[in-house]
């Protein structure tokens, strides 16, 4: 899971393809790709990179994608079991990797529910403790779940839609057992050659800063993209401005998910970065109705009489729920009420939400060197805990990669060492908060991301359903002699943590990512080789056949310009023959004789 490079320099208006309705702004054009930027300094928490841990002893390896040979069913690696975690690809791993080495003592930790007041409830006080601190992980992850009884059903939400915050992450339906395409929508068009349907021009960046400009989302009407300070909704086939929301500052965080009625939120500052405040902080959050284009309101969160630094936003129903650090809270997405926010009477806060079918809580607990995290499934109206699934002390860091089957990862021991914040998975049930089993990814070989993991939400590279983990392993050579880089996309089951033997390769030339599923099958995007055009296909969730759906222009242009988008450190939303490609980042160009992009769409004839 290499570290994606950094984010793109922003477009630069240019010309090329249809004119925009955007008065007073140049056209764009198509140019040399960029040199990645820097992206902007922001208020929130950092985390230094892993250390390498040392590579595991050699062993045979079935090939890229391939799973181990079928073994009996074994008891989940826990405190004193001996071994480590499965190898690479789901088989056997050498005693060692991914735990404590030779010589080091077994941890323990009880595995019996934390007493109460720990994990926190969650009522209408704004106040909550501030815990800032970071830990190297060292132990294993292991936990007991803890089933809330009389507890309401789980979220309200709805499955992703073609949206994306910065993550890549889903969930899908379809056939547990093995997946089908039922409820798929995307077919293939009589001709999946696609052409540039629009491409909206960089926006204009000052004095060497660079803006988070992160955020896009795709509805029945409109084609929505964050800018700098202002949310945009254009005409989803010929670009031209449909409606402008301002925002009095730049946009930190915006969630993929979105409600029934096409309403989302985002988090953003409360004025414009200036040089002698290049920051205001992310203390504002919005929420939007896409359809309309208007506002609908803003809220701030306090600790005391102290505005909250915001670095998480989500929504599973009509929730928006948002954390930090320094605590969060939870609002109606149609009235801005409060609905609840975090317990601040105890050692524990929120530190973020994860959104979509269900809303799920990573809940720090402990101080420093003693850190716990409680995965809280919770009832995205009261805030009532259904159930718990609390890690191992320690681990500092995790991400919540589903919702529904609940999926987390984390980074055991730092052994990622590859900065994606990733080394295993936790499949958890939600109704329970029971570990089902756990799937060890290393970084070496799988080439999924959780920005860190210091982001809650924020996963790349992989996606979930029909209770599977479907997720792109590292380039490779190969084969065919020419120095030439591919891979592929293989599945976990989420309820035996092994590889079913699915698996899809990109093809000679190509590399593949899994963008979101479409009801039992997987949407995914093909980077372009350096003579033809990138793909979108479809892969079947049953037979693992692949289906090409669109296939962008070859012409070297169009080629620099979808490369410079790539979904390592960009937006890329596909639906109903339409592929939309952004920015996640907008900095003053190096070159005032570049041509550069905030978003670009192509489009299939049907």
């Amino acid at each position: 899971m290499t570290q994606p490079p950094p984010p793109n320099q922003p477009p630069q208006p240019g010309g090329f393809g249809p004119p925009q309705d955007r008065p007073g702004q140049p056209q764009g054009g198509f140019g040399a790709p960029r040199t990645p930027p820097q992206p902007p300094q922001t208020p929130q928490p950092g985390y230094g990179y892993p250390q390498t841990p040392p590579p595991p002893a050699p062993q045979p390896q079935p090939g890229y994608g391939y799973p181990q040979a079928p073994q009996p069913p074994q008891p989940q690696p826990g405190y004193g079991y001996p071994g480590g975690p499965p190898g690479p690809y789901g088989g056997p791993q050498q005693p060692g990797y991914g735990g404590p080495g030779p010589g080091y003592p077994q941890p323990t930790v009880p595995l019996h529910p934390q007493p109460a007041g720990t994990g926190g409830g969650r009522g209408i006080n704004a106040q909550v403790a501030i815990i800032v601190s970071a830990v190297v992980a060292i132990a294993l992850i292991v936990g007991g779940g803890v089933w809330y009884a009389n507890s309401s059903g789980a979220g309200e939400g709805k499955g992703d839609t073609a949206s994306s915050g910065g993550g890549t992450g889903g969930t899908g339906g379809g056939d547990a057992k093995g997946g089908t395409s039922s409820g798929s929508r995307e077919k293939a068009p009589a001709d999946p050659g696609a052409k540039v349907l629009f491409q909206v021009p960089a926006p204009a960046v000052k004095d060497d800063n660079s803006v988070v400009v992160s955020g896009s989302w795709l509805t029945g009407k409109a084609y929505v993209k964050s800018g700098v300070a202002e949310i945009t909704g254009y005409d989803p086939d010929k670009g031209g401005e449909l409606w402008t929301v301002p925002l009095p500052g730049p946009v930190c965080q915006a969630t993929r998910h979105v409600t029934e009625d096409n309403r989302t939120a985002i988090v953003h500052q409360p004025a414009m970065p200036t040089k002698a405040e290049p920051s205001h902080g992310c203390t504002q959050v919005s929420a939007i109705d896409l359809d309309t284009g208007k506002k609908l309101w803003t809220k701030t969160v306090k600790s005391g009489d102290q505005e909250i630094n915001l670095n998480n936003v989500t929504i599973s129903g009509n929730t928006v729920a948002v954390g930090s650090t320094s605590g969060g809270g939870a609002f109606d997405i149609g009235t801005g009420d409060a609905l609840w926010s975090p317990k601040p009477a105890d050692s524990c806060y929120d530190a973020g939400y994860g959104g979509g079918e269900k809303l799920v809580a990573v809940r720090k607990c402990g101080s420093y060197g003693q850190r716990q995290l409680h995965i809280q499934t919770i009832d995205p109206k009261s805030g009532k805990v259904i159930s718990e699934y609390q890690m191992s002390q320690g681990i500092e860091y995790a991400a919540v990669v589903s919702t529904d089957p609940l999926v987390v990862a984390a980074d055991v021991n730092d052994s990622a060492g590859d900065g994606s914040g990733i080394s295993d998975f936790f499949s958890v049930d939600n109704r329970t908060g029971k570990l089902r089993t756990r799937i060890s990814a290393p970084g070496d070989q799988f080439a999924a991301d959780c920005d860190g993991i210091t982001r809650i939400e924020q996963c790349s590279g992989l996606v979930v359903g029909n209770d599977r983990l479907y997720i792109a392993t590292e380039e490779h050579d190969d084969g065919g002699g020419d120095y030439g880089q591919t891979n592929e996309i293989v599945a976990f089951d989420l309820s035996t943590g092994r590889q079913t033997g699915q698996r899809a390769d990109a093809g000679d030339g190509y590399t593949i990512t899994p963008l979101r599923m479409d009801g039992g099958d997987i949407i995914a995007y093909k980077p372009p080789p350096y003579d033809k055009g990138g793909q979108i296909v479809s892969i079947d969730g049953g037979s693992f056949e692949e289906t090409k759906l669109l296939e962008n222009p070859a012409a070297e242009a169009v080629r620099d310009v979808e490369a410079s988008m790539l979904p390592e450190y960009a937006e890329i939303l596909y639906a109903q023959g339409r592929l939309y490609m952004s920015q996640v980042y907008a900095s003053e160009p190096s070159d005032a004789d570049e041509k550069e992009y905030l978003a670009i769409a192509f489009g299939t004839g049907g």
